[in-house]
């Protein structure tokens, strides 16, 4: 009787001991990519981050905040073949950065087969236009800003026609894509693009929640509970199949 009494606590110390290298793990996994494995609603959702500048083929300054887009690309694939995982949310506020990696991440977004969605806070901006557009729906809440316009380049350019013409292909594949993942037309998204008198220094626009979603730029002014409950109804309706 006593050795079952010793059996028992020792199981049940292993038990707690566990419990508490998960919690440790998960703690530093958060700390270390600024995602959650799995939320612990109703439905397991992984939280994913995007924050500062979209870190692509350079590295960014030790004084930026940074999204390494190597370190998101795993997440992604990780999130699409865990079984245990049944949706996922990306919040976002960017300033955006090196457009191919932007575009990489929300092509990848987009190709997700699990319910997903997107919740801008803060900001959108540039090339976290296409990120805010990826997923199966987006939300956006009034105080959030996205600013709209043409590819930048810093660095050496050299100024002969196949320069011109890479930009513009550039900015076709991003125009391309957004228009393709929101209710925005490729016409009216240049147009926002190509606006001049509203920034100083530069081209473009700077449109707001209300407006973004005016514009069919984002589906839905919301919060963080709106892209829940949108995410629990979808995995719902899924298991009701």
């Amino acid at each position: 009787m006593q050795d079952e009494k010793k059996t028992k606590a020792s199981e049940q110390d292993g038990d707690a001991d566990a419990q508490t290298e998960q919690e440790r793990f998960e703690k530093d996994y958060i700390m270390e990519t600024g995602s959650v494995l799995r939320t612990k609603g109703r439905h397991a959702i992984h939280c994913l981050t995007v924050v500062g500048q979209i870190e692509g083929h350079s590295i960014a300054p030790q004084t930026q905040k940074t999204t390494k887009y190597e370190h998101v690309i795993p997440q992604l694939v990780s999130i699409e073949e865990d079984p245990e995982v049944e949706g996922l949310l990306v919040i976002l506020n960017t300033v955006g950065g090196d457009v191919e990696a932007g575009l990489a991440l929300a092509e990848l977004i987009s190709g997700i087969t699990k319910p997903s969605a997107t919740l801008v806070l803060g900001g959108g901006h540039s090339i976290g236009i296409p990120l805010a557009v990826s997923a199966r729906r987006s939300f956006i809440v009034p105080t959030a800003t996205m600013t709209v316009h043409p590819v930048r380049h810093s660095g050496l350019v050299l100024g002969v026609p196949q320069t011109m013409r890479y930009f513009e292909q550039m900015q076709q594949r991003i125009t391309g894509f957004v228009a393709g993942h929101s209710h925005i037309s490729a016409e009216r998204f240049t147009e926002l693009m190509m606006h001049t008198g509203e920034l100083v220094m530069d081209m473009g626009s700077v449109v707001d929640g209300e407006t973004a979603v005016a514009e069919g730029l984002i589906d839905e002014l919301g919060g963080l509970g709106d892209a829940l409950h949108y995410l629990y109804a979808e995995i719902e309706e899924i298991h009701r199949l």
